[in-house]
């Protein structure tokens, strides 16, 4: 968890998901290719990928093992000063070229409006904190990844920011800011838990379906491109 600044009374929360809400697509792909390609040498590693990407199939592994599997095979050993230097590159080239531009006027206006704008996502602390930075947001919680001292080790350290994961941080968050009103923009499923115990919620590009449904329930559906 990071914090990027603060302001002096609040008037409520603002709380973003990052891959397909603030961005047009995922991060983490393009963080992980990014990454092979400074460290070419690393791509040799990659057919060792085939059994967690067999055990998530098989549903014996869970998306936030799979990602630190990803991770640990590919990236372990690399230094946090090799990590951070293309994390924080990585991170300009994210914000504003691949974020919706309404996703980042919706975040920008929140923070205009002494909102206290949190940046929460299923991505690793190995980048999701700098985008927080670039963007200007008070608080970044994302998913934790493991290091020995100073080099990767790629795996989680603690639970995938995803699903009821991201209800026990809004609840979180409610404790620690009593009386704001919440609102909380997502673009899945996986989403709806915490942005169901929210006063306000904002569901991105939704299927028709998905969006009859929501309206029924006081969700407001917005299309971004």
């Amino acid at each position: 968890m990071t914090n990027t600044g603060s302001r002096a009374k609040p008037r409520r929360l603002a709380v973003f998901d990052l891959d397909g809400t603030l961005s047009r697509a995922d991060t983490f792909g393009p963080f992980v290719l990014g990454l092979l390609r400074r460290h070419p040498a690393r791509v040799l590693r990659v057919p060792l990928l085939l059994l967690p990407v067999i055990g998530y199939v098989l549903r014996l592994m869970d998306r936030g093992g799979l990602k630190g599997a990803i991770l640990h095979v590919l990236f372990a050993g690399l230094s946090r000063a090799e990590v951070g230097q293309f994390a924080r590159q990585y991170a300009q080239t994210v914000v504003p070229d691949r974020l919706f531009p309404a996703a980042l006027a919706a975040l920008r206006k929140h923070l205009a409006d002494q909102d206290h704008v949190v940046l929460l996502s299923a991505s690793p602390d190995l980048y999701v904190p700098d985008i927080g930075a670039a963007l200007g947001v008070d608080e970044t919680i994302c998913t934790q990844v493991r290091w020995n001292g100073e080099q990767l080790d790629g795996r989680l350290a603690g639970l995938n920011r995803r699903d009821q994961e991201k209800l026990r941080v809004l609840e979180g968050l409610k404790q620690q800011h009593p009386g704001l009103s919440a609102i909380a923009y997502g673009n899945s499923r996986a989403d709806l838990p915490h942005m169901f115990r929210c006063e306000q919620a904002v569901y991105v590009n939704a299927a028709p379906a998905l969006g009859r449904e929501l309206g029924e329930r006081g969700v407001q559906c917005v299309n971004w491109r």
